[in-house]
């Protein structure tokens, strides 16, 4: 277990941004540009072996992870779905118990919230939230990063707007507003609004299905239509989403923001080639934020003193 001094910074686990203080949050981010910049270094991790459990695959989760792990003198267990079989094979608090005498933390990118819980419930050490349908926090301590790289430090006077589904990037990064105090503009079809609950903790962020809402951001983010297990709807959400896609004369509204996007990104659909691949696009910077955050995030975890 994490000490009582560490638990008060950042919590045991690591499921949400919501669970942070704002002090919380910025010391995660600060320590992440330091270790970025080569200002920091230290082996948290060494002897510790940490389990990665994947229902659902990913390029960047998966890699920044394992290399966050083995700069920190740790070691990554990797775990595909067919091996762990959540719901299938057996219950989400039965891997809970049996990893915990294996290992010293988790990092789970799952289907379901209700997974989460269940084994940040059965573990003694931290669980990390790497991805459910109800929040991407670990993406969204890479946004944060990269938006403060652009902007500086982020508050009243940031504007950031999400164009696209009202998802669990949106989610984290409406807990991650109501912490900074940034505006957050989340622009979406009729249909596709956060999930109500969200909005009424979030009562500063607006809300809008129209795009000239764009005027006047710092920072411009879409992400996919359609994610990973809502295959069936494609042909659905590209019709309602069509006009939603995030193109040059979108980025003209906004001549001084940068655009972001937590990819895989399908070019032609939510963003054009021409916006994704020109000179406001922060993408890849923000693709290899997520190593740094991570880094920064199992250093307060396991106790490193920066």
């Amino acid at each position: 277990m994490v000490t009582s001094r560490l638990q008060s910074l950042v919590g045991a686990d690591f499921l949400d941004l919501a669970q942070l203080q704002r002090q919380q949050l910025e010391r995660i981010l600060d320590l992440a540009a330091a270790i970025k910049r080569g200002r920091w270094s230290g082996t948290p991790l060494a002897g510790k072996s940490l389990a990665l459990l994947f229902q659902k695959p990913s390029i960047r989760t998966r890699v920044s992870f394992e290399v966050a792990i083995n700069r920190l003198g740790g070691r990554a267990v990797t775990l595909q779905d067919d091996e762990i079989g959540i719901g299938r094979r057996e219950t989400a608090a039965d891997v809970a118990r049996v990893l915990d005498r294996y290992v010293d933390g988790i990092v789970a990118r799952l289907f379901h919230h209700a997974d989460l819980l269940a084994l940040a419930n059965g573990c003694r050490g931290p669980v990390i939230n790497a991805l459910t349908n109800a929040s991407h926090p670990c993406q969204v301590l890479a946004d944060l990063m990269t938006m403060r790289e652009a902007v500086g430090r982020l508050d009243a006077s940031t504007k950031v707007v999400f164009v696209g589904d009202g998802n669990n990037v949106v989610q984290s990064l409406m807990e991650a507003a109501t912490l900074l105090r940034f505006q957050l503009v989340v622009i979406c079809p009729p249909g596709y609004r956060p999930r109500p609950e969200s909005e009424a903790a979030a009562p500063a962020v607006q809300v809008s299905a129209d795009l000239s809402n764009v005027s006047g951001a710092s920072i411009v983010y879409t992400d996919v239509w359609t994610s990973m297990g809502q295959e069936s709807e494609a042909g659905h959400r590209r019709r309602e989403f069509l006009e939603y896609q995030v193109d040059e004369q979108v980025m003209q509204l906004a001549p001084q923001a940068i655009f972001m996007h937590c990819l895989p990104a399908h070019r032609g659909e939510e963003v054009s080639e021409a916006v994704l691949e020109g000179p406001q696009s922060r993408v890849f910077d923000q693709a290899e934020n997520r190593l740094h955050v991570q880094m920064a995030l199992l250093a307060l975890l396991f106790q490193a003193e920066p």
